[in-house]
This record gives structure tokens, C-alpha cells and sequence, in this order.
């Protein structure tokens, strides 16, 4: 187990971790940085076509990520963020191929401390994809995590048990269009 500064260097050093969310374990590496989206991808056995969602801090990542943000996607930010709301919206040219799916980079804010601190202390995006090899229960625990990806492949944040639940709602916004691509606990009706 690691802590919060020891986990971030180890993500700027291109390696994985495991990392607390609001639902959750989830699994980070530097968004940015090529190689460790290729060790994640064969970690996990996922499909390349399938892009990886990512977590930032705030407003200046969301800028270093994104072409485009609406003002739909602000207001649905200013009122779902933090939390479990994950926006795909256009993707600036030259981000890395896993995390750019149709045009767009999937980013929201955590609500968990641990989450977010993480991210503030990597300075990064993080991809936020489930702590579980592709078609397994997502773990909610660091044994669960343990169970699946034993060290050294991937070192572990210790939040305690998350409480599971659904994935975060994924919402793909362009202008004035929103498009759900995935229904999780925040419900977008009639948004305009």
C-alpha cells in the first residue's frame, strides 16, 4: 500500500495504481503518457476501439484536453461536478489514441478525496478505469484489488471499501446536443 505523494510519483513514473473512487477502485496512469496507456490496456485485456475515461482537477486540464467546451457542458459541470457525471467532449488534436473515442475525450471530477488529491498531486489527467481485468466485477476493496493485479503490478492507494453502485452517467456533449452514452446515478432529462 502506498500513500497519496508515493502513488503520484509512481504514476508520473509511468506505472499503474489502484486508487479509491466514489463507486470503485479504479485504475491510474499518467492519461498523457503513451506507454503507460499501452501497459494499462494489456493489464486490463481491453479492446483497443474501447477509450479510457479520464479524471482531472479542474478547469486548466480541462482546457489542455479539450477543443471545445459548450456552454451546456458548463452548466451541466457547474451542477454535476464533483461527482459522478462523466462528459465526453471534443478532444484537442494530438491527445493519445486510447483516451479519444469518436472525436472526444470522456472527463469528469471526483468527489473522493483520495481520487482527487491524486490527481492534484500528478498534475495530470488519470484514467479512471475500473481496478478489474475486462469482463470481471469491479473491486471495492484492496483485497479484491490485490486478487486481481498482485505487486508489483500495480501498487495500491488504500481508501478502505468503496461502496460499488453504478459507473458514473457518460454524457457525450457537441454544442447543444446531448447524446447519453452510458445511464449511471445522475439523470440528464430534457437538457438544454
Amino acid at each position: 500500500m502506498v500513500d497519496v505523494a508515493a502513488a503520484a510519483a509512481a504514476i508520473v513514473r509511468g506505472e499503474v495504481v489502484a486508487f479509491p473512487t466514489e463507486t470503485f477502485y479504479g485504475l491510474a496512469v499518467d492519461a498523457l503518457n503513451e506507454a503507460a496507456l499501452t501497459k494499462l490496456r494489456a493489464l486490463k485485456g481491453r479492446e483497443a476501439e474501447k477509450a479510457f475515461s479520464l479524471l482531472i482537477s479542474g478547469r486548466e486540464m480541462l482546457s489542455s484536453l479539450c477543443s471545445e467546451v459548450s456552454p451546456l457542458a458548463e452548466r451541466l459541470m457547474a451542477q454535476h461536478w464533483p461527482g459522478p457525471l462523466t462528459l465526453a467532449l471534443p478532444a484537442r488534436p494530438g491527445l493519445p489514441a486510447s483516451i479519444v473515442a469518436d472525436g472526444c475525450v470522456a472527463v469528469r471530477v471526483s468527489p473522493h478525496p483520495l481520487a482527487q488529491a491524486l490527481v492534484v498531486a500528478v498534475g495530470r489527467p488519470i484514467t479512471a478505469t475500473s481496478a478489474n481485468p475486462a469482463g470481471a466485477a469491479p473491486p471495492r476493496t484492496t483485497s479484491e484489488v490485490a486478487a486481481y493485479f498482485a505487486a508489483p503490478i500495480c501498487s495500491i492507494l488504500d481508501g478502505g471499501a468503496t461502496p460499488g453502485g453504478r459507473p458514473s452517467t457518460l454524457a457525450r456533449v457537441r454544442g447543444t446536443q446531448v447524446e447519453i452514452l452510458r445511464l449511471g446515478p445522475v439523470v440528464l432529462a430534457d437538457v438544454h
